[in-house]
């Protein structure tokens, strides 16, 4: 089979399962003789923050030299960032090899009616990909919730870490924070211990904490004191953590908090047996990175890349746009997907940009470019779609000059195809 085989085969399946639950992965994983439970983990549950945080806690395991597996989605160029070990990414070769292997189980469980979706075949290679290569501890990133998430199959593991929740995915999750707060708390497990973002919501915090005393699981609230920030500049920030000074190459006062929640996991870790020096948490965070997460791809022009979808992460990126480019005028190229609160995201960026091209994300629920390009203009901003991805780059540059900022946002949909488009077009300059 090839890679290019191997990737009709998954995307063939279906996105979401007719019944919600763990049965079926469970069956396909007791199929492939149970991998998961060779491994340690590090679960990571919240609506954002999830990847950076995962990013952080993996980057300082492997230069504390710890075979460290990370399990991540949506990827924004390849397929193959979903699966990596100590930064290197599944081959190809690899992916190609499994999919043959794991497809015929998958098969004969549809033809049962046990309907296997793309989440739960992907989860499945992961384990198994995992525990042929003797990771010792995986850093698994929750796909969608966390009760049901296919991810969450596995035992208690060695910490839960529960970031920024707010509302999203509410078809599937719920329409109330208290709600989408009990779907993420799934990962709460008995007996473990549970790290959570500095700032959640008092509704959503109550209901964390509520889960794990019920599970006799202790409970870690990550403290904003436990860091103090020195500088914030578009080449990251510089963070003074106990006698130790730390470079954060996200940008964003969001991602301080990520930090000290990631701070607070690899503090669990430690009280585990793991050993993590000063040096692993310096040179992890200072090497950790993570595409599309408020990247720099250019300094001139100014070219900066956010995966931002939802209202919250949209108000983080306005927040940080502000603290760090204030007074400029900027331009972005938006696409978002329909089933998100668009309104509310566009709202959130009301003012802040001086103009807006938009345009369709490669994904069947994104959202015409002109209903977007209309949003954005209720909210006083000037706004036209566009069809072509590189034609709208190119115009955008070309309005920016040397001197000025351009944006990419709205979805990592669109942040994976415009990435390397950019990136060559910014090349040629």
């Amino acid at each position: 089979m090839t890679y290019t085989e191997a990737l009709k085969k998954i995307s063939s399946l279906e996105r979401f399962g007719s019944k919600p639950g763990l049965e079926r992965i469970q069956k396909l994983l007791q199929m492939m003789w149970n991998p998961q439970d060779s491994l340690k983990y590090v679960h990571v549950a919240g609506t954002n923050g999830k990847g950076s945080t995962c990013a952080l806690i993996a980057s300082v395991l492997e230069k504390a030299r710890y075979k460290t597996g990370l399990f991540i989605s949506p990827y924004v160029t390849d397929f193959c960032e979903r699966m990596q070990i100590n930064g290197e990414k599944i081959s190809h070769e690899e992916l190609a090899e499994m999919v043959g292997k794991v497809f015929p189980l998958v098969e004969r469980m549809n033809q049962n009616g046990e309907i296997i979706t793309e989440f739960e075949l992907v989860t499945a290679l992961a384990f198994a990909w995992f525990a042929q290569k003797g990771c010792d501890i995986v850093v698994l990133e929750v796909g969608l919730g966390g009760r049901l998430d296919s991810t969450n199959v596995i035992q208690t593991p060695l910490v839960s870490v529960i970031t920024s929740i707010s509302s999203d995915h509410t078809k599937v999750l719920g329409n109330t924070l208290a709600q989408i707060a009990y779907e993420k708390s799934g990962i709460i497990k008995d007996g473990g211990v549970t790290v959570c973002y500095p700032e959640q919501k008092p509704e959503v915090l109550e209901i964390l904490q509520k889960t794990a005393d019920k599970r006799n699981n202790r409970f870690v609230l990550a403290d904003m004191k436990s860091v103090v920030p020195l500088s914030m500049n578009l080449n990251g920030t510089g963070l003074l953590y106990g006698e130790l000074l730390v470079h954060l190459p996200f940008l964003g006062e969001h991602q301080i908090k990520n930090a000290v929640t990631a701070l607070a996991a690899l503090e669990v870790l430690k009280e585990k047996g793991y050993h993590i020096s000063g040096h692993s948490f310096e040179s992890g965070f200072a090497s950790a990175s993570f595409p599309a997460r408020m990247e720099v791809l250019s300094m001139n022009p100014t070219v900066i890349l956010d995966g931002a979808h939802n209202p919250d992460g949209m108000a983080a990126l306005a927040a940080t746009v502000r603290k760090y480019l204030p007074d400029k005028k900027i331009t972005a190229i938006v696409g978002m997907l329909s089933d998100k609160d668009v309104k509310a995201s566009v709202e959130n960026l009301a003012g802040l940009f001086s103009n807006v091209i938009t345009l369709v994300p490669k994904n069947p629920r994104a959202m015409s470019a002109e209903d977007l390009a209309e949003h954005f203009r209720l909210v006083g901003t000037p706004a036209e779609s566009m069809e072509n991805s590189r034609e709208a780059l190119k115009k955008a540059l070309s309005v920016v000059g040397k001197e000025g900022t351009l944006f990419v946002c709205g979805s990592l949909y669109l942040a994976g195809e415009l990435r390397p488009l950019a990136l060559d077009l910014l090349s040629r300059k």
